[in-house]
């Protein structure tokens, strides 16, 4: 697959963040993912039937969704933390040149680098990391260790720290466009959308389909959680469960009712996702 060209202000944030980097090369066996959610709408439409259409992954700059925070506009916290770590270099640049989010797949779990943002994850092509940067912790964080492919120190940091299961993950940073057919090797989805409109929607994309695991908790053992995210969020994970059960099917739908709050069902992602991770088991 031919490389995208990096317009001026790409080029210019990786080599500013290669000159605050340190360390070694990374494996070249290592991988990049883009975990998210991939039952969720963007302007009304299916996030999958619309990337289908476009062929592109688009970052928060251009959507104005996002599975984290929502701070990806001028003066927004997002923009003002770009800002920093790349040097300046995306002040003037339009939403489309902005990097894209994922993290480095460095140990390898089924469900992607860092399932806190989705069920669902896009596996890169190795030659991505070419045009890739890295940070940890994240950058909502205001890192201070940073790495580009041939001068990274970041996956010794993570492994030694003591950070949550959701929380011990390597930032990725996508410089350039990503594009489905030629930068992504795999959509790796959760069994319970398996024989639904959700897995339909996958298959028309350019690239592999496969299927992790899962993440499925039962009723009894969420119980158990409520000093994770408080108990009002067990609560509300109770009563979006089914037969005794939260997948992320039923998260999905839930989000689509418009009836929850989104920054809490956010927050039973984040149980589902810790404690649920059929993957860990």
């Amino acid at each position: 697959m031919s490389r995208p060209p990096l317009n001026p202000c790409q080029a210019a944030a990786i080599d500013f963040v290669r000159g605050q980097s340190a360390g070694g090369p990374l494996d070249p066996g290592l991988r990049i993912t883009l975990n998210f959610h991939p039952d969720r709408l963007h302007g009304g439409m299916p996030i999958l039937r619309r990337m289908a259409g476009e062929g592109v992954y688009r970052s928060q700059f251009e959507t104005g969704t996002s599975n984290g925070g929502l701070t990806a506009h001028a003066g927004g916290a997002r923009w003002d933390w770009e800002s920093r770590m790349f040097g300046g270099a995306y002040d003037v640049a339009l939403p489309g040149e902005r990097p894209k989010y994922g993290a480095l797949n460095h140990l390898g779990r089924a469900a992607g680098g860092s399932p806190r943002f989705g069920s669902a994850h896009f596996r890169l092509r190795p030659e991505v990391l070419a045009r890739c940067t890295f940070c940890y912790p994240d950058s909502v964080f205001d890192p201070q260790h940073f790495g580009v492919r041939e001068c990274c120190d970041l996956v010794a940091r993570a492994v030694g720290d003591d950070k949550d299961r959701l929380d011990d993950y390597v930032e990725a940073h996508v410089h350039g466009p990503l594009r489905l057919q030629a930068d992504v090797e795999a959509l790796v989805l959760d069994p319970c959308y398996r024989g639904t409109e959700i897995e339909a929607q996958a298959r028309r994309l350019p690239c592999a389909l496969e299927w992790h695991p899962g993440f499925r908790l039962p009723l009894a053992a969420l119980q158990h959680h409520a000093a994770y995210r408080g108990r009002d969020i067990v609560d509300l994970a109770a009563a979006i469960a089914h037969a005794g059960w939260l997948d992320p099917a039923l998260l999905g739908q839930a989000a689509r009712s418009g009836r929850h709050d989104a920054q809490q069902l956010k927050k039973v992602w984040h149980v589902l996702a810790r404690f649920g991770d059929l993957s860990a088991a």
